[in-house]
């Protein structure tokens, strides 16, 4: 568009007048307009120019600059970047300009511009550069706002802050259309154009005291730095008339170098001015430098200089004059600690040598560069400080063997260290003990203190997976670099695992709990060493195997000695043997398994060992056992035979056969026995039936070879014959004792035969007797009468014989019989005890009935009857369960109320986001990463974090105490005391006002939550109510046509979650069947009405309709059919109409409280303000606030006020939403009695309906402001916050505290005018508003964190609680404040009464307490400490009344009598009543302590009510997420598939025509053929005939929308890179057409776009 050329100062530019003879006047005025426009164009790029450097942005192009300055978001960023202390980033409105670039400017755009204008203010730049808002916002006078920049650049430069403006004119040029288009948008201005040439000037004369010594000091430097004289330049330039700071005469050459080149530089621009400007309005500055480009210039060398000093000491390791230098005012560095220099020096020095190691040279920091690293040295520094405190407190702490404070001390965050683990406090602190112990100076330092913490925290989670027997997390923690095992193989993780396991069970069966780092060490080095083993145990294996099948016993017992293998008692004696049970082994296990190369395993070689052993062991004691017993047979000796076969043969013999054995032995032996035969002295022994040992019975020598040339003895008995001989004889000798054992059996025989003789015998004697039973009889009868008489003569004699005993006995009889029948009658009551239990409570019901209906309704009730009911103010763990139950769901309420008001903003954003979609604005990645946002703020909602509690403003120190006090005290002040807010409201911009509603004071009264919090809303809102409508309402009228912020404030909210059921229990019935009325069609207007009809024509008939389709009202009605459609319509109208009045008139009662009475004071306030206004017109301003403001938006739009329930993606049809919108138009002109006329002449018909439906509305409304005051609604009065048993608590977050705060300060002079006022005090007690961190506390945010600013954001908005206090309660002595001495002494007298009766309360004072009567008084004095330990601490009462309970009755009887004098000088109480005034309200107490139970019963309920309607909510909004998460998956599925045609549905299913998946292959190109289709464009270092060698291969990735392509050159793979679909679209975007890839190829983004498109995304 334009372009700077480095012009001569002689070349004409657009605009001068060459040939000025030639030209007409006309021309010449055209050419002077041409001439300006082109001037204020050059002054545009001049600003563009110097704002892109100061914020290192771009901005728009010049032609477009002023709209695009407009939303005031680039002049923010300006004011941010010269005064961040009072600009934030959260202080600019759309930032990032999305909302402008979507809808266009938004009225909340002028903050922007207020800020840029308060930001100037800050720095002193005069008010008479400043620009209007409108001049600004609605383009009124863009040229003053350009002024004003360079006025601001120039005062900036002046002040070191901002580099000089350029001076541009002359040096770009313009387009003939571009300068035309400028000069016609100043023409439509109509303004003066500023001159920009007198702005150093005029900024010397606003700055300056003198104007004239100002003046001459400046033009004596212009010509002391023309002379080139640096001492004389220096002299003027210290002329204190000259106002200039930071003069240094070390610097005078500096100075005069650099205002002499400033000054040719102005001057050479000057005079390519003088061809357009006139000697009279030329400036005397144009040419000369003003003092604030003079106190730039001296800035500016200042800076250079100091920045030069910094640099060098940085060089030289200079510690001293590296503070010397950034102790200098020209840097005006923050934050410069002596302390921290040496932290300075090594912070400097890496980051100089870092920046030198980027750019590859030598390079000088700059001024913002060294104050970052000030400031991260100062951090660094604060952070090692803290850490040090922190060594010495865990060292402390693990001294005195607490192993909570030892964990506490480890987890804090200034001591830097690993992750510590809460379960394993005891484990950290014994380790740490210990090694603490072995420490020389019994010491740990950091370094020893973080190894050893992460090694045991390694140690910790290693154990806890052995507790859980997690295999693969276990050697995950093997793993673990920072537990530091050695030693560890890979391959044998398992291994490790397994005998760990063992390991930790073995030790938990013994107490252990714990494994230690070296327990576990010793595990793995146990297992590395078993895993050796059996390696070489393994290698031995194979070596027996190998000797085994050569056969060579020598080989075989010289493999079975090898030590690897590790086999038990190998003897090579036996090695014979052992080839030749290995081998059948072997063969046995070959032929098993079919495999002929199966080898013997190490525990069937070992068996084979033992079988052996055992084999030639058996053997050789049978072979001994034969050659013994064969010897006695031949020596005929018989007595050690039973020895041998049971020693050697181990064979069951009987001793008493022992003769029998020796003798079968004999004959056997003989029988064997041959004569002449040569014999050797070996016998032959067969093992197993297989295998042959060899006994030499002389030398008593065993071999399993054979022995060569031996003959075995054939005379002796083989060990065989002697085990079948020994048999035979002992089974012989078993058979014949078996005849001996059954003598017994012939014995029970026997027997069995005499008892059946002796049974006959019975039987026949019994028989018998029964023939003779009736004699038997007889002679019983006879025996017993005599000793029956002879027994009562003797019993008579003795009774004659003891009278008095007799009559004693009786007596006893008798007194039993007596108390028989009381138990009796006792055990009787006690059966009909419920019975009794109800007759007593009748009576003593109507006692009590009686003398609560004395209570209440008495206007004197007697002490006697009070006493009963005192009882009824003492609190019960019921009312504290209550109270916390209410104070939990306030909280969840509040919380709840502002996680939808965030979810609800989301889902907005989210709404819009996939709009643009839909139009392809932004991407579906956007869209996605939105989604997961919101997906997580739904799941996890503005938690309380711990980390306020821990160590911000709640943190456990007495100045954290302090400000925590100090903040409760002041928002229960605001919160008590309405007219603060209310002042405050109006001192603020309404769109400030109304935010600050939203947030805050709904906030701090917890969105009337309870009817305390209510009453003081509703007292707010009547005194901003009465206020503005004092100061701000100048006509009746203004209330309907203006909008004023209370009323909009009142209807916010009790439309929101307080009223929300109201509105949806009296509108929701009618609203929904008037929608689900299929057949209601309202159409009120004749024009739609009329196409409506030629359309259903056309449809009918099949033919265009002749009949013009676009016509007017009055034509419309012309015609008979749309009369006839349009009286339908009216019918139908009214007959809804009558069924929304008749729900809203018959729902007065369940309209909120608040707005009834709102309406109350609006209308009484107006009457007070304009006496002469009718009763109608104030009716129709109530009207207007209830009907037009809180319910017509409700009518007109259901969904969006939650009237109806809509599923997710759910709409209100068109023809539904114009019947509600036509029923509403109704109810609105009746509310308001306002027919219809003019443009809808045509609904005349309906004005006598609307004149009498207002006659309704005005009884309505009349009814609607009959409501009793707050007081008497919800029982509150001065006393309720001192006798209420919980403190009132708010949430509130970290950012609203800190708004409040500021503008509490802002405007305290406004709304706090007296000096002595109470906010006053407390915001001076308050000190300066603090930042975020003192409430977070220090460390709570990483100052090295490059999102610093944004996590401050994030946590700003953090919610604490505060309980709030008045800081003004009456103190001990204070006897000044009668309400709250009226309260203490009927507090005492309660206590009095109840320990010690009477009939008055002087009576009662007088008499001295008894004995008892202290004691009851102790026991109650006990019981309130009592409960006052389980009380909660917001609950608790005042230290002061809670000392007096605890007083002895008589010291509270004194008191008493002190207070009521007190109170009876105040004419509070009398004594000539007997003080029964106190009495009566002690009485009221107690009622209302009642009604106080049962509201806040009534509360619960509400409040869960609540709840529930805000979880229904919430549950919307998270349908409708689900719904959105649904459309982005298949968006996302859409975009991997080609050439498919895919449908969505809202249940989240997809419907796929005709198509198969994509197989996603990779592509391969040669560079030669892309360079064809024009991707590739060149690559460097290879020429275009070699583009065939180089081979491309586009693979697509596992994400949707990433590439990975592969470079070969030859075959050969080069380079790879990842590539980003999105990143291509962003580049597109930017205008970017050629990237670089591989940093050679040069490609075609469009085109590789293309490209992608086509081969995997079907496009």
């Amino acid at each position: 568009m334009h372009h700077e050329e480095l012009a001569s100062l002689q070349r004409p530019r657009y605009g001068s007048i060459v040939d000025d003879e030639r030209l007409s006047a006309e021309e010449m005025d055209e050419r002077r307009r041409q001439n300006i426009a082109y001037e204020y164009l050059c002054h545009l790029e001049e600003a563009k120019r110097w704002m892109e450097v100061c914020l290192d942005e771009e901005l728009p192009p010049t032609t477009e600059l002023e709209e695009g300055l407009r939303n005031g978001v680039y002049l923010a960023k300006l004011a941010k970047f010269f005064a961040p202390d009072v600009v934030s980033d959260k202080k600019i409105y759309d930032a990032e300009q999305s909302r402008y670039k979507r809808s266009g400017l938004h009225f909340r755009h002028t903050d922007n511009t207020v800020q840029w204008l308060r930001a100037m203010e800050s720095i002193g730049l005069p008010k008479i550069f400043y620009p209007e808002t409108t001049d600004v916002y609605d383009r009124k006078n863009i040229p003053r706002m350009i002024y004003c920049i360079h006025a601001l650049s120039l005062y900036l430069f002046k002040l070191g802050l901002a580099p000089q403006i350029q001076d541009l004119l002359g040096k770009v040029d313009f387009t003939e259309e571009e300068i035309s288009n400028m000069r016609k948008e100043l023409e439509k201005y109509g303004i003066q154009m500023p001159s920009f040439s007198k702005i150093g000037g005029i900024l010397a004369s606003e700055l300056s005291v003198d104007e004239a010594a100002l003046h001459a000091a400046v033009i004596a430097i212009n010509e002391a730095v023309e002379k080139g004289i640096a001492e004389q330049t220096i002299v003027t330039l210290r002329n204190p008339n000259a106002m200039l700071l930071n003069v240094d005469e070390e610097l005078a050459q500096d100075y005069q170098n650099e205002l002499f080149d400033a000054k040719r530089k102005k001057e050479s621009n000057a005079r390519l001015k003088n061809g357009t400007i006139s000697d009279e309005e030329r400036d005397v500055y144009e040419e000369l430098l003003t003092q604030a480009e003079i106190q730039g210039n001296i800035n500016k060398i200042n800076i250079h200089i100091a920045l030069v000093q910094v640099n060098e000491a940085i060089d030289r390791q200079d510690e001293g004059a590296l503070m010397a230098g950034l102790n200098r005012p020209a840097l005006s560095l923050l934050e410069v600690l002596p302390q921290n220099s040496s932290w300075y020096l090594l912070q400097l020095c890496d980051s100089k040598e870092q920046k030198m190691q980027i750019a590859g040279i030598p390079n000088m920091l700059d001024k913002s560069e060294i104050q970052n690293e000030v400031s991260v040295a100062n951090a660094e520094a604060e952070a090692h400080k803290l850490k040090l405190i922190a060594v010495d407190n865990i060292n402390t702490a693990i001294r005195n063997c607490d192993p909570s404070k030892t964990l506490v001390a480890l987890m804090k965050p200034e001591a830097q260290l690993p992750v510590v683990h809460s379960f394993a406090a005891a484990i950290y602190q014994t380790e740490l003990f210990n090694l603490q112990q072995q420490n020389a100076v019994n010491y740990l330092a950091h370094d020893e203190l973080s190894i050893a913490v992460e090694m045991l925290s390694a140690v910790v989670l290693l154990n806890q997976t052995l507790e859980n027997k997690d295999i693969l997390m276990i050697k995950n923690h093997l793993r673990d670099p920072c537990i530091g095992f050695n030693n560890l193989e890979e391959e044998n993780l398992q291994r490790y695992a397994d005998t760990l396991l063992s390991i930790k069970s073995e030790a938990s069966s013994q107490g252990q709990d714990y494994l230690s780092w070296n327990d576990i060490q010793n595990c793995i080095d146990m297992v590395n060493m078993q895993i050796q083993e059996e390696n070489e145990r393994i290698i031995a294996i194979g070596h027996i195997n190998e000797a085994v099948d050569q056969g060579n016993p020598d080989k075989t017992l010289e493999a079975l000695l090898l030590p690897t293998a590790k086999l038990q008692d190998v003897r090579p004696v036996n090695a014979r043997h052992y080839q030749d049970v290995l081998h059948h082994a072997k063969a046995q296990k070959c032929k098993e398994s079919q495999d002929e190369s199966a080898l013997l395993w190490l525990d069937e070689i070992q068996r084979g060992i033992n079988d052996s052993n055992n084999n030639i062991k058996e053997a050789a004691i049978l072979a001994v056992g034969i050659s013994m017993l064969n010897k006695s047979l031949e020596k005929g000796d018989s007595q050690p035979v039973l020895m041998i076969l049971q020693s050697k043969f181990g064979l069951r013999v009987i001793p008493e056969c022992a003769e029998a054995y020796f003798r079968n032995l004999s004959e056997a032996k003989n029988m064997k026995t041959t004569e002449g035969s040569s014999e050797s002295p070996w016998i032959k022994i067969v093992m197993k039936a297989m295998y042959d040992y060899y006994y030499n019975v002389e030398t008593e020598e065993g071999t399993c070879v054979t022995p060569k040339g031996v003959l075995p003895k054939m005379s002796w008995l083989t060990g065989e014959e002697i085990q079948n001989i020994v048999g035979q004889v002992t089974a012989d000798y078993n058979r014949e004792q078996l005849w001996l054992a059954n003598e017994n059996l012939i014995v029970g025989l026997q027997a069995r035969a005499r008892g059946f003789l002796v049974r006959k015998n019975y039987q026949e004697r019994k028989a018998y007797l029964q023939n003779q039973e009736p004699s038997a009889i007889k002679i019983q009868a006879f025996w017993k009468g005599f000793k029956q008489r002879k027994s009562y003569v003797d019993r008579l004699k003795v009774l004659r014989g003891n009278v008095a005993a007799v009559v004693k006995i009786q007596s006893w009889v008798k007194m039993w019989l007596a108390r028989r029948a009381y138990r009796k009658r006792l055990q009787y009551f006690k059966d009909h005890n419920d019975q009794i239990v109800k007759i007593q409570a009748f009576l003593r019901a109507n006692k009590a009935r009686e003398d609560y209906r004395t209570l209440i309704g008495a206007e004197n009730p007697p002490l006697t009857v009070l006493r009963k009911f005192a009882y009824l103010l003492d609190q019960s763990d019921l009312d504290f369960q209550e109270e916390l139950e209410v104070t939990r769901l306030r909280e969840e309420v509040v919380t709840k109320i502002r996680s939808n008001q965030q979810l609800e903003k989301d889902l907005n954003l989210m709404d819009i986001k996939i709009g643009l979609l839909v139009k392809n604005r932004i991407t579906l990645q956007d869209v996605v990463l939105h989604s997961k946002k919101l997906n997580k703020k739904s799941k996890s909602q503005l938690k309380e974090m711990v980390m306020v509690d821990k160590q911000g403003i709640k943190g456990l120190s007495k100045e954290r105490r302090k400000k925590l006090e100090a903040y409760q005290h002041l928002f229960y002040l605001l919160q008590t005391n309405p007219t603060y807010l209310a002042k405050l409201i109006f001192q603020m911009p309404q769109n400030k006002s109304t935010k600050f509603m939203d947030t805050v004071i709904f906030t701090l009264y917890n969105y009337a939550s309870n009817q305390r919090e209510e009453y003081l809303l509703l007292k707010l809102f009547k005194t901003a109510l009465e206020e503005e409508i004092t100061s701000k309402v100048d006509q009746i009228q203004d209330i309907v046509t203006g909008n004023p912020t209370v009323i909009k404030m009142v209807v916010s909210f009790n439309r929101g979650a307080r009223g929300q059921n109201t509105l949806r229990q009296l509108l929701a019935p009618v609203v929904k069947e008037i929608m689900e009325d299929k057949s209601l069609i309202i159409n009120t207007s004749p024009v739609d009405v009329y196409k409506s009809w030629v359309n259903q024509l056309e449809m009918q008939t099949g033919e265009a309709s002749k009949l013009p389709y676009d016509v007017t009202t009055e034509q419309a009605l012309t015609h008979t059919e749309v009369v006839s459609k349009l009286e339908s319509s009216i019918q139908s109208l009214r007959a809804v109409t009558d069924k929304v009045l008749t729900s809203i008139f018959s729902s007065l009662n369940m309209m909120p409280y608040g707005m009834r009475y709102i309406a109350k004071v609006l209308k009484s306030s107006l009457h007070e303000k304009f006496p002469d206004a009718t009763e109608d017109e104030l009716l129709k301003i109530v009207g207007n606030l209830l009907y037009y403001r809180y319910m017509n938006p409700a009518i007109v739009a259901p969904d969006g006020f939650d009237i109806i329930d809509m599923t997710a993606g759910g709409q209100i049809h068109p023809d539904q939403r114009r019947n509600l919108g036509c029923v509403a138009k109704v109810l609105q002109h009746a509310a308001s009695n306002k027919l219809f006329e003019g443009e809808s002449e045509h609904l005349s018909s309906m004005n006598t309906y609307l004149s009498q439906t207002y006659q309704k509305f005005r009884n309505f409304f009349q009814a609607a402001c009959d409501v009793p005051e707050p007081e008497e609604k919800f029982n509150i009065d001065e006393y309720s916050d001192m006798v209420t048993l919980s403190k009132p608590v708010i949430y509130i977050s970290i950012e609203e505290i800190i708004n409040t705060h500021s503008l509490l300060l802002e405007h305290q002079d406004a709304i706090a005018t007296e000096t002595n006022d109470l906010l006053n005090e407390l915001l001076e007690g308050l000190g300066p508003v603090p930042d975020i961190e003192s409430f977070l506390g220090e460390g709570a945010v990483d100052p090295n964190d490059p999102n610093r600013e944004s996590t401050l954001n994030q946590l700003a908005k953090t919610e604490i609680s505060l309980s709030l206090t008045s800081k003004y309660e009456l103190r001990e002595g204070e006897d000044q404040d009668l309400k709250s001495l009226m309260i203490k002494t009927k507090r005492l007298i309660v206590d009095v009464i109840r320990t010690q009766p009477g009939d008055t309360l002087s009576e009662i004072l007088e008499t001295p307490a008894t004995a008892q009567q202290e004691s009851e008084n102790l026991k109650l004095v006990e019981k309130r400490a009592i409960l006052d330990s389980k009380t909660p601490e917001k609950m608790k009462n005042s230290q002061a009344i809670f000392e007096d309970g605890q007083l002895p009755i008589e010291q509270k009887k004194r008191k008493i009598q002190r207070n009521l004098r007190t109170l009876e000088q105040a004419g509070l109480v009398s004594s000539a009543t007997k003080y029964q005034e106190i009495i009566n309200e002690i009485a009221k107490d107690i009622r209302n302590q009642r009604r106080y139970r049962h509201h806040r019963k009534a509360e619960l309920v509400k409040l869960q009510q609540t709840l529930n309607a805000l979880n229904s909510k919430t549950a919307f909004y998270e349908e409708q997420i689900n719904y959105y998460n649904t459309y982005i998956k298949t968006c996302l599925d859409n975009l991997t598939r080609k050439n498919s045609r895919r449908s969505i549905k809202l249940d989240g299913k997809e419907e796929v025509k005709g198509s198969k998946k994509l197989k996603q292959t990779s592509l391969k190109y040669t560079a030669a053929r892309l360079h064809e289709k024009g991707v590739i464009l060149e690559i460097e270092d290879l020429q275009t005939n070699q583009f065939k060698n180089v081979m491309f291969d586009i693979t697509p990735g596992e994400e949707v929308g990433d590439f990975e392509i592969k470079a070969k050159f030859l075959g050969v793979e080069m380079e790879k890179v990842q590539l980003h679909f999105q990143d291509l679209l962003q580049m597109q975007y930017e205008g970017v057409a050629v990237m670089k890839m591989f940093d050679k190829a040069k490609v075609n983004v469009n085109l590789l776009i293309f490209l992608l498109n086509k081969k995997f995304y079907g496009k």
